[in-house]
């Protein structure tokens, strides 16, 4: 005791002496260090066999949060073959239990709506970006009803309209921008897809009035909302931060805009004097109990679309241009297979033909494998989780993860995983829905229940993409008229293509990357 007393005293007179800075720093550093040996203790000693084993880590808080956003992938790989399919992270202080595989992918994503929640994840950072009352923002049974509206707005008239509204758009792109100016030269390939999908969707889906606004005022508006898929939205998503502050402003205005637009149509007593579009499609739904949907949640549903469906066709259609650089042999092959199928003469591209292209759905297909835009699939967990064949039980305080990019891209499915091989295709057919398959009706029409393949690029379950045949047609559109126009190629102080940046909700191509441009049939 005496020897404790002498030490605690000698301890107090030297803090006496030292500043308070000095004193906070030490406190700090001490509290830190502490936290350390509880957490390593923790993990070491105090194992639960009824719970997925815990990735080691020594920080608490941070846990794997940042090897994994680092390259999830390379993350879920080097996990796996320590853990196996099903081990829980620390992600943002959020124990997050991962289940890789197929029966994964079935686990979560066809997680009973009782068991798994989706809004409790995702709302805290799309509600400011999209607006109130829809999507994450209201009960998942509207969820399922705004679903339904989309997808039987994205009807076969309609795609086969947008088809040639997507081509002209391109064509007018490829004309008029200084990207494309000489004959010849390079283009930076995120931003100018980017500016391509944008322009495409709008003039399609989202109609002429907003397509005439991307030229001034929505261009600015739409950036300032991509400000808000900002990863610390997850945590901060009314933090009084500067890219905040403009995401709600922009918020504001960009409905303001659509519920003018309605306005307008509303006024002409509502008849469709022109062409169809989501708009109108939208203006004239009503829920179950008979309510039409107000305008404010057609702006707040057309502000979804229009976001959410821009990152992964933009991405997407960046990664296949970035992909025939690499590959200008397969660039040829497209250009031929048009000649073949269409004829010397090019005639406008239509619906029927675009699916005559095989080749050029084969390319979209393999992209999509290697490069899914999404590479996390988050729930919350709401009632324990029992896992088949385990011994453990999911308990409540976790969220579960599937990331069906981790199938898409094994071995064990697809011999050398990471080469980018469209004629992989042809031998391995897209699984196709069996027709014996169990089917559920979500609510937003029938749809399959398995998640047994391992190519799953618009998800599965209650939230599978309803938008999933207008990508196919936008990034089919896209790429056939760009394979009209234009050779690519690599720079020459470059092979292969750029990393992935996953910084932000949608993995896209890092950087700046400059891809050589050579105008078909233009002589110097």
């Amino acid at each position: 005791m005496g020897i404790f007393s002498s030490f605690l005293d000698t301890f107090c007179e030297h803090c006496s002496t030292q500043s308070i800075y000095t004193l906070a720093l030490v406190g700090g550093l001490s509290f830190i260090a502490l936290s350390v040996v509880v957490n390593v203790l923790r993990q070491l000693l105090f194992k639960n066999p009824h719970e997925p084993p815990v990735v080691f880590h020594w920080f608490p808080f941070v846990g794997s949060t940042i090897s994994y956003g680092i390259d999830p992938y390379k993350f879920f790989n080097a996990t796996r073959a320590k853990y196996g399919d099903i081990f829980t992270f620390i992600l943002l202080g959020k124990k997050t239990t991962v289940y890789l595989g197929t029966k994964g992918n079935e686990f979560i994503l066809n997680g009973k709506l009782r068991d798994v929640c989706a809004e409790e994840v995702y709302s805290p950072l799309t509600t400011p970006v999209f607006g109130r009352h829809v999507v994450y923002d209201c009960p998942n049974s509207k969820l399922m009803e705004q679903k339904k509206f989309v997808k039987f707005g994205l009807t076969s008239e309609a795609l086969r309209s947008y088809v040639r509204l997507i081509t002209d758009e391109v064509d007018l792109f490829v004309k008029n921008s200084p990207a494309f100016r000489d004959t010849k030269g390079t283009f930076d390939v995120s931003k100018t897809i980017a500016e391509i999908t944008i322009y495409t969707a709008s003039r399609s889906l989202q109609g002429k009035e907003v397509r005439a606004r991307f030229d001034s005022t929505f261009a600015e508006m739409y950036h300032d909302l991509d400000k808000g898929f900002a990863p610390i939205n997850f945590m901060l998503p009314w933090a009084p931060l500067p890219h905040n502050r403009k995401r709600d402003a922009a918020q504001k205005k960009m409905t303001q805009t659509y519920m003018d637009i309605i306005r307008e149509r509303r006024e002409t007593g509502g008849k469709k004097n022109e062409e169809e579009d989501m708009v109108w499609n939208l203006m004239s739904c009503a829920y179950k109990n008979g309510t039409p949907v107000p305008d404010e949640e057609v702006a707040h549903m057309m502000i979804a679309l229009l976001m959410a469906g821009q990152h992964s066709s933009s991405s997407t259609a960046a990664w296949i241009v970035l992909r025939m650089a690499t590959r200008p042999g397969i660039m040829d092959e497209l250009y031929q297979e048009q000649v073949r199928v269409l004829g010397e003469d090019m005639p406008p591209l239509t619906f029927e033909n675009l699916q005559k292209l095989d080749l050029h759905a084969k390319v979209i297909k393999e992209t999509l494998r290697i490069h899914a835009p999404i590479h996390s699939i988050i729930r919350a967990v709401k009632n324990p989780m029992p896992v088949d064949g385990t011994p453990y039980v999911i308990p409540t305080t976790h969220n579960v993860l599937s990331s069906p990019g981790v199938t898409a891209r094994s071995e064990e499915f697809f011999p050398e995983p990471l080469n980018w091989k469209p004629h992989r295709w042809d031998e391995t057919p897209e699984p196709k829905e069996d027709e014996d398959e169990e089917k559920i009706d979500y609510g937003y029409g029938l749809v399959s229940k398995g998640t047994n393949s391992p190519y799953l690029p618009f998800g599965a379950g209650r939230h599978r993409c309803i938008g999933e045949q207008f990508a196919y047609v936008q990034l089919g559109a896209i790429l056939a008229a760009l394979v009209r126009h234009f050779k690519f190629s690599n720079p020459a102080d470059r092979a292969g293509v750029p990393e992935t940046d996953y910084s932000s909700l949608f993995s896209k191509p890092l950087g700046k990357s400059f891809v050589q441009y050579e105008k078909r049939g233009v002589k110097e």
